[in-house]
C-alpha cells in the first residue's frame, strides 16, 4: 500500500472517515488508472462513506482517505462532507454511523 499512496499517510485535503463518497462518472474507468481507483470508482456507484471503501476493499482506512483525496482532485469522485456544528457531530450523523456498523 505504501507504492499506492506514493508513500502519504495522509490526504492532501482534511477528510472525514464518515464523509460520503460517490462516482463523478458513470463510465468504467479504464487501464490508465490503478486497479484501487478502478475499485474504488466502481464501489461508489452507490454512495459510500470513506470507512466503508476502506472496509468494503479491505484496506487501511488512511490509503483509503489518500486515495479518495487524489481521485477527488482528479474529478473522479466528488465529496460529501459532514456538517459539524461548533466541533461537534450530529446526533442523527451518529446514529447512521452506528446503524452501518450493526449492519457490518
Amino acid at each position: 500500500m505504501y507504492a499506492v499512496t506514493g508513500g502519504r499517510t495522509a490526504p492532501r485535503t482534511g477528510l472525514a472517515m464518515e464523509a460520503l463518497v460517490s462516482s463523478a462518472t458513470s463510465a468504467t474507468l479504464g487501464t490508465a488508472y490503478t486497479r484501487e481507483y478502478r475499485a474504488i470508482s466502481e464501489l461508489c456507484r452507490q454512495v459510500r462513506s470513506v470507512a466503508e471503501v476502506s472496509a468494503l476493499l479491505n484496506i487501511p482506512l488512511g490509503v483509503a482517505r489518500v486515495l479518495i483525496a487524489d481521485m477527488e482532485a482528479e474529478g473522479l469522485v466528488r465529496i460529501y462532507q459532514p456538517q459539524l456544528d461548533a466541533g461537534l457531530p450530529d446526533r442523527s450523523l451518529l446514529e447512521r454511523v452506528l446503524s452501518g456498523l450493526r449492519r457490518l
